[in-house]
C-alpha cells in the first residue's frame, strides 16, 4: 500500500468519546507493579499524576487483532502503511484531580497528520489531542504523538546516543523484568508484541529484546518526581529517544530547578544514553 499524506490527512479533526471509571482495584494492581507498599485506595482519593495512564485503553475482538498486537489500522487512528507504530511523545497538563471512582469521560480528536524523512528512512506522526473529564469538569488535557516507521535497515548503524541533559540530585535504578513488563501491558491492555513476544521483536521488529513501556518508563520518572518534589505536577511532556530493553538496568532521575517551580526528568539505560526525557513544572 503507497504512502498517501493526503489520504491520511483526511482523518484530521475525526473524534472518539468513551467513557472509564477510576476503580480501587486497577490502581491497587498499578501500585503493585510499581513496587508501592500503598494502603489499599478508598474513593475519593486523588489520583496521582501519570497514574490516568491505564484509563481507556484501546480494546478490540480478537479477530481485529493486527499482526504486531495493536488493533488493526484504520478505525480511529488513520491506516498508515508502515509496520512499525510506537508513542513517540506527550504533552499533558494537569487542571483538576480525578478521583477514585471517578466516571471519567474522554474526548479525542485526530490533531495532525505529519511525514518526516529521518535515519532510518520515512516516518509519520500522528498527534492526537484527548480531554479528561470528571463529574467535576475538565480534569486533564493531553497531546500524545504516535510514531509510524518501516522496517528497519539491519545494516545501518545505530543513532549517537544522547547525554544526560543534567546532572542527576534524584534518582533510581529500574531492572525491567519480563514479569514487569507483562503486568504493565496486562493493565493497559496493550497486546502490542514487542514488549513480551521475544522471536517477534527481534526477527520482525530487530530489537534485540523485548522493549519496556514507553508509558512505563514516563510514569515511572513521574513516580521519582512525586517522590521528591513538594508540590505535584501541573504540566508535564515527555519524548522518547532510544529504546529500553528487559533485564537491562536503566536509571530515572531528576534534576530540581533552584526555585523549585520545575525540573528537568529523564531516564537513561545502562549504557548511559538518554532513553527519555520529561520537562515537569509543579503547582
Amino acid at each position: 500500500m503507497a504512502l498517501d499524506l493526503e489520504l491520511l490527512k483526511q482523518w484530521i479533526g475525526r473524534r472518539e468519546s468513551d467513557v472509564d471509571y477510576v476503580t480501587i482495584p486497577a490502581l491497587h494492581r498499578l501500585a503493585a507493579t510499581l513496587d508501592r507498599d500503598d494502603p489499599m485506595p478508598r474513593n475519593g482519593d486523588p489520583l496521582p499524576v501519570g497514574w490516568h495512564f491505564i484509563l481507556f485503553p484501546r480494546v478490540v475482538r480478537h479477530s481485529q487483532v493486527g499482526p504486531d498486537g495493536h488493533p488493526r489500522r484504520g478505525d480511529f487512528l488513520p491506516p498508515v502503511p508502515l509496520p512499525r507504530r510506537m508513542f513517540a511523545s506527550r504533552r499533558t497538563t494537569m487542571v483538576a484531580d480525578l478521583r477514585v471512582g471517578d466516571e471519567v469521560r474522554r474526548e479525542s480528536t485526530i490533531k495532525d497528520v505529519t511525514m518526516k524523512e529521518g535515519r532510518s528512512g520515512t516516518m509519520v506522526f500522528v498527534t492526537v489531542k484527548t480531554d479528561f473529564l470528571s463529574p467535576r469538569g475538565l480534569a486533564i488535557g493531553e497531546e500524545q504523538d504516535f510514531v509510524y516507521r518501516g522496517e528497519p535497515d539491519k545494516n545501518a548503524a545505530p543513532p549517537a546516543p544522547q547525554p544526560a541533559p543534567g546532572k542527576a540530585v534524584w534518582s533510581r535504578t529500574v531492572v525491567p523484568d519480563p514479569v514487569l513488563l507483562f503486568r504493565y501491558s496486562a493493565l493497559t491492555f496493550n497486546g502490542h508484541r514487542i514488549h513480551y513476544d521475544h522471536p517477534y521483536v527481534t526477527t520482525t521488529e530487530g530489537y534485540p529484546e523485548r522493549v519496556v513501556n514507553g508509558g512505563l518508563t514516563t510514569m515511572l520518572t513521574l513516580e521519582l518526581a512525586r517522590a521528591h518534589a513538594a508540590t505535584p505536577i501541573k504540566f508535564m511532556s515527555s519524548r522518547a529517544t532510544r529504546p529500553l530493553f528487559v533485564n537491562r538496568p536503566f536509571t530515572v532521575c531528576g534534576e530540581p530547578s533552584a526555585d523549585g517551580k520545575s525540573a528537568k526528568l529523564w531516564a537513561v539505560d545502562d549504557q548511559n544514553a538518554l532513553a527519555m526525557l520529561v520537562s515537569a513544572e509543579f503547582r
